[in-house]
């Protein structure tokens, strides 16, 4: 199917390997937005707002470093020598809801003029109001799965080290899309983190049928990271203090795909 934005309905999966195994899993949903759209659907749609308040919103300030999110968006990529890959750019991210959102991880999938996935920033949010990009160019596609390998350089919880490694693997968006990491230490494997949705066209009638699926989810996914917090304090996990955030972006020069 040629993409168009719209609304995954699924779940997000999270797998800890040691030093105790830990697992967690909540019925979410996210947004795909082609950025070129934003102002549009603002103006189409009664439930979709832009940069000002309403049932669901999406405002620039949540996400990048800049006033206008496609221009960050064609800085990072053109700082990273993937300035080919700004034809269309669609974010899947969660929304404002009744004026508040947490995006723990926003994809951004960025496409050349022939229509090819070029490259994808993943933007990382952390609890202390930090963010980080990794962008990283696409190479070759398999079965429609995009497979990427980073170091990671950000913190972003307690109970996680910070020198690891992400191996992603992503289904661009489609009839489906799903986000896998895998994330790696020294010891090998110890953590899988996935989301996996199911393509709904945007509509009002879409929106309005999610909030009463989903209510106040962004809050929930807040209140959630606190309670699994929680839980792996009580299970005595290895605790790491916070780092302050060092760089805001990695280069996609330090990045590499895998297959």
């Amino acid at each position: 199917m040629t993409v168009s934005s719209g609304i995954y309905r699924g779940a997000v999966v999270h797998e800890r390997l040691r030093p105790r195994r830990h697992r967690l899993k909540y019925n979410v949903f996210s947004l795909l937005l082609d950025l070129d759209e934003l102002e549009s659907l603002s103006s189409r749609l009664k439930m979709l707002s832009y940069n000002r308040w309403g049932l669901y919103s999406i405002h620039d300030k949540d996400h990048g470093d800049s006033k206008n999110l496609r221009d960050w968006v064609r800085q990072e990529l053109g700082e990273n020598k993937l300035s080919d890959c700004c034809d269309k750019v669609f974010m899947l991210c969660y929304p404002r809801i009744l004026g508040y959102v947490f995006n723990p991880l926003t994809v951004y999938f960025c496409y050349r003029k022939n229509g090819a996935l070029g490259a994808i920033i993943y933007e990382v949010h952390n609890t202390y109001k930090e963010r980080h990009s990794y962008v990283l160019a696409v190479g070759p596609i398999q079965n429609a799965i995009v497979k990427q390998r980073c170091a990671k350089d950000f913190y972003v919880s307690p109970f996680i080290p910070k020198n690891c490694t992400y191996n992603f693997k992503i289904h661009e968006p489609g009839d489906k899309v799903r986000v896998v990491i895998r994330e790696e230490d020294a010891d090998g494997l110890l953590l899988v983190a996935a989301f996996s949705g199911s393509y709904q066209p945007l509509s009002d009638y879409a929106l309005v049928r999610t909030a009463l699926r989903y209510p106040l989810m962004t809050l929930k996914v807040m209140a959630a990271i606190h309670v699994e917090a929680f839980k792996l304090f009580i299970k005595k996990m290895p605790y790491f203090a916070h780092q302050p955030i060092q760089s805001k972006t990695s280069s996609a020069a330090n990045s590499r795909t895998f297959l």
